[in-house]
């Protein structure tokens, strides 16, 4: 299956971009302007895949030209003049793992066979057989797997065998993205740990931790409470918890067992979908059904986020969590662990950062400790909305856009001392 290029028409472009030129203020020069690749699944609104579109954004806004090598990309970068967007449709192949594996031996094609076009070239994780300049890490499976909270075996049954292969052959795939890149850039120090382990050198890794919404997620507390929206109560102090329910991963269970340790006055709002998920049932049989709230799948998270009092998400296992930053933009005190990718940003201003996620009395004492003292949940609030403003989706893109334009620069400066070189030996000659 071929890729389709889609670019825009630029004789009939009239007027401005629909793409926001407020991430950058000072657009580069004619002779810096970089022609970049941009390699993922992805490019929308949530997850990795704002992170990319956060990216795109600021160095379209900056003058550069990019170039989208992916399945799925928001229409609004595809329309702006100087964004090209090279889709790769899906494979029909079975199973997600194949089909990402054809997508990396496609991708590779295309880059191989167009590399000389760009001054950058990045990737994220493992999505193509091929060398980069940048890669941009989100999740390590190999640090999944090794965190002791890994809890598939072979001897689990088809599918937990099914997972083990996934998990095995994605990190073995990782290990080799990452020793063809030239610049590491994981997510968090966390991740950075993560890598160095896999014997990566720390020279080459810079840390860029994720952006937030910092407009989106402002707490207005002179708005009413909207509780009544998603049908939860006025009076308790309200816990919330987002995450995929389909796994243990995001340890909704430990939250749970944390609960029936607390005050009767404590209650938890749950975002995700609840199919196939045993976590209802398990507040049932802990006889904490009545306070906690299977609210679903929630597209307006700022809103929920307003009606919380605290957010709490002790993960086993994560890279960095998107939502967790959010919930700091949202002026809403944070309960998380060590083994939670973003916790090392997490101060004890607006925040508790336990060690073991599977200790609900730990959990259960961090929860009593806030929802008991107003004050200092308003104060822990404020703080962590002062922090989550150093922590914008465009400081994030300026530190992606100065990598880019350090990688060219260098580049450039390497094919300048060659050509010298070869013209001091034709002379010599």
């Amino acid at each position: 299956m071929s890729a389709v290029i889609d670019r825009p028409d630029q004789s009939n472009h009239a007027g401005p971009s629909q793409v926001p030129d407020s991430a950058t203020e000072h657009p580069v020069s004619n002779e810096d302007r970089l022609n970049l690749l941009i390699v993922t699944h992805t490019v929308g609104n949530d997850g990795q895949g704002r992170v990319n579109y956060e990216v795109v954004q600021a160095a379209l806004a900056a003058g550069h030209s990019v170039t989208l090598l992916s399945t799925k990309v928001d229409e609004t970068l595809s329309q702006h003049p100087r964004g090209t967007v090279v889709r790769l449709p899906a494979s029909r192949v079975p199973t997600r793992l194949l089909q990402y594996q054809m997508f990396a031996l496609r991708a590779a094609a295309w880059i191989r066979a167009h590399r000389h076009e760009f001054d950058v070239v990045q990737v994220n994780g493992f999505i193509a057989w091929t060398h980069s300049d940048v890669n941009a890490i989100h999740f390590v499976h190999s640090g999944w797997y090794k965190s002791g909270h890994y809890p598939f075996r072979l001897s689990g049954g088809l599918h937990a065998a099914y997972q083990l292969l996934c998990t095995r052959l994605n990190a073995w795939c990782e290990r080799w993205a990452f020793r063809h890149a030239r610049v590491l850039v994981p997510v968090s120090e966390k991740v950075s740990a993560e890598l160095v382990s896999l014997g990566m050198s720390r020279d080459k890794i810079r840390v860029i931790h994720h952006g937030v919404d910092n407009v989106e997620f402002s707490r207005d507390l002179s708005q009413t409470s909207q509780r009544e929206r998603f049908k939860l109560p006025e009076d308790p102090f309200m816990l919330l918890f987002a995450g995929d329910l389909r796994n243990a991963r995001k340890n909704l269970d430990t939250v749970l067992r944390a609960l029936v340790k607390c005050s009767p006055n404590v209650h938890l709002a749950v975002a995700g979908g609840v199919a196939s998920s045993p976590y209802p049932a398990m507040a049932a049989a802990l006889g904490v059904a009545d306070r906690v709230h299977f609210v679903g799948m929630i597209r307006d998270m700022p809103t929920l986020m307003r009606c919380a009092d605290a957010f709490v998400l002790p993960s086993r296992y994560e890279a960095m969590s998107l939502v967790l930053l959010e919930a700091l933009a949202c002026a809403l005190p944070v309960i998380t662990v060590h083994t939670t990718g973003g916790a090392e940003v997490v101060t004890e201003e607006c925040g508790i950062v336990l060690d073991d996620p599977d200790n609900e009395t730990s959990l259960a004492e961090a929860i009593s400790l806030i929802a008991s003292d107003p004050l200092r949940t308003r104060e822990m609030g404020q703080a962590a909305q002062a922090l989550a403003a150093t922590l914008s989706w465009r400081s994030m893109a300026a530190r992606y856009l100065a990598l880019f334009e350090e990688i060219a620069k260098t580049r450039k400066a390497a094919r300048h001392t060659v050509r010298a070189r070869q013209e001091t030996v034709s002379m010599k000659g």
